[in-house]
């Protein structure tokens, strides 16, 4: 899915910037005395973008002006939304593996993130985990979030959870390091009537 959505994103960064580098050319090169495209909606250099008549057409109607800047801000608004989806850490989608013979191996990020989820639930106490491998393949981090029952220590499940499933996961990885993010909370019971 990480790959698509890779691909996905790429693909429209490329059309965006293919549109603008068009664009923009086509200006620059009917501003220096080029003849315009067939396509152009000008006729010549000296041509403005809005004349007069295009500028103060709507000028009476209450509606328009809150109208184009409402269509601005939710451009904009996308715009940001797109660069910070972007940015941001997506999820590890592979992890190289050394298998000491120069060659080396892949193994699936989620693969991984399954077998964390799977050893983080088998230590006492814990109600819920949820992993995410950020990082680089071949310098993978984790995210680990604890949903832990009322009566556990923090501190032993912690520890139980870094020399158990976080260490098996390095060793099986085969990487020197697994820095780990973990994140504890406390399951939050409601309270039953009794009769």
């Amino acid at each position: 899915m990480t790959a698509v959505l890779t691909t996905v994103n790429r693909v429209l960064l490329g059309i965006a910037g293919l549109v603008l580098a068009a664009l923009g050319g086509s200006v620059l090169a009917v501003g220096f005395g080029a003849p315009a495209p067939s396509w152009w909606i000008h006729d010549g250099r000296h041509d403005v973008l809005l004349d007069a008549s295009e500028r103060t057409r709507w000028r009476a109607e209450d509606w328009w002006w809150p109208a184009v800047i409402a269509a601005l801000a939710v451009l904009v608004l996308l715009a940001l939304w797109w660069l910070v989806a972007t940015l941001r850490r997506r999820r590890l989608g592979e992890v190289f593996l050394d298998t000491g013979d120069g060659e080396g191996a892949t193994l699936r990020g989620h693969a991984l993130e399954d077998a964390l989820v799977r050893d983080a639930g088998q230590v006492d106490g814990v109600h819920q985990a949820r992993v995410r491998l950020t990082g680089r393949p071949h310098a993978p981090a984790a995210r680990v979030r604890l949903l832990l029952e009322p009566d556990v220590d923090p501190g032993t499940a912690l520890d139980t959870l870094t020399t158990g499933a976080l260490t098996h996961a390095r060793t099986s990885a085969g990487t020197a390091a697994l820095p780990a993010e973990v994140r504890l909370r406390a399951v939050k019971h409601g309270a039953e009537r009794v009769s």
